[in-house]
């Protein structure tokens, strides 16, 4: 790490500290200049998508489930304020050219170097709170007439991140990274992708930590949803199951009894994203890491209901509850598979 590297890591900690201490009490918006600007000058005119942009930086320290949901909420947010979308790449330059999803966007750093741009850092704001979605309008408004990118306060949190499915799916599908892929799948099979999440939230058991204990789901939970997944499918071409995981085969006895089981415990994690984006049936975790490939997955996609992300309430979308069972309609739909 260089200096420079070090002196930006302590910076955006201690702003991180600041932000969190700040962000419930009536001070939390005088810490930001684009909320001093809104006080100085006032609101104008509604802001028109001509003028300025919008993006939100992935987390670089976050896994790449949690820095693409920063990336969409940046993406859904420049919508709903009328402003165009900046993009900010994503940490590691091999993420942004397999997802493509800065194909043929702008980004804030050429819009500063390039084109004029100011940058300046909106505060956080509740989606549901009007007041809060009010300011930030405000905010905005304060700057009509001036080259300014916008960029949401780190983690802003966006729930029904399917609302910009459609446009990432355009995005994933026709990314140049596409001509390389390579999947362990075979078209002679109905092919099932399941992800259990393990890792970090092992250890949660362990100390506590309430924020990976609301993640933790055990085998027994997605051996039953697998099992009644298998047990109501029809399909004309026989079942492969690919389990999606860390650790080691001992660690999933209770799955030995499925048939064509195949564990992929070692792979890595854009191949066991590409993998679950292509599975005929994705069943996922309590994770953006499966939750952001059933996004991008045009089949069937079994998930736990109890989770914070929204679902489309559409056919292929099927919720089971905290024990694995699916209610009546996701059978129904189950069953039509050919």
């Amino acid at each position: 790490m260089t200096i420079r590297q070090f002196i930006l890591k302590v910076r955006r900690k201690l702003w991180y500290y600041l932000v969190s201490s700040t962000r419930n009490k009536r001070i939390y918006p005088y810490i930001y200049k684009s909320y001093w600007h809104y006080l100085l000058h006032g609101t104008s005119a509604a802001i028109t998508s001509d003028s300025c942009y919008f993006g939100a930086r992935p987390n670089p320290g976050a896994g790449i489930g949690h820095q693409i949901a920063n990336w969409i909420a940046g993406f859904w947010f420049a919508k709903q304020f009328g402003l165009k979308f900046a993009h900010i790449p994503f940490s590691q330059q091999s993420w942004e050219t397999f997802l493509g999803f800065g194909d043929e966007e702008m980004t804030s750093v050429d819009l500063v170097k390039l084109k004029g741009y100011k940058k300046r850092l909106l505060p956080l704001f509740d989606e549901y709170n009007t007041k809060e979605i009010d300011l930030v309008k405000n905010i905005i408004s304060s700057f009509h007439g001036k080259k300014i990118v916008f960029i949401a306060e780190q983690d802003q949190f966006y729930r029904d991140q399917f609302g910009v499915m459609t446009e990432i799916k355009d995005k994933f599908y026709s990314a140049k990274a596409r001509i390389d892929d390579k999947l362990l799948y075979s078209s002679d099979y109905f092919n099932i992708a399941i992800h259990v999440r393990r890792g970090d939230i092992v250890v949660g058991q362990f100390n506590r930590n309430e924020n990976l204990l609301m993640r933790w789901q055990a085998n027994e939970y997605f051996e039953t949803v697998l099992a009644n997944v298998v047990q109501t499918i029809k399909p004309a071409k026989p079942i492969a199951i690919y389990l999606f995981s860390q650790g080691v085969k001992e660690d999933f006895k209770d799955f030995d009894r499925f048939e064509n089981l195949n564990f992929c415990l070692d792979m890595g994690a854009k191949d066991s994203f590409l993998h679950m984006v292509y599975a005929d049936l994705l069943i996922t975790s309590k994770s953006s890491f499966s939750y952001k490939p059933a996004l991008l997955n045009r089949g069937i996609k079994v998930c736990p209901k109890d989770f914070w992300h929204g679902y489309p309430q559409t056919a292929d979308w099927i919720l089971v509850d905290q024990n694995g069972v699916l209610d009546e309609k996701g059978v129904n739909i189950l069953r039509m598979i050919k």
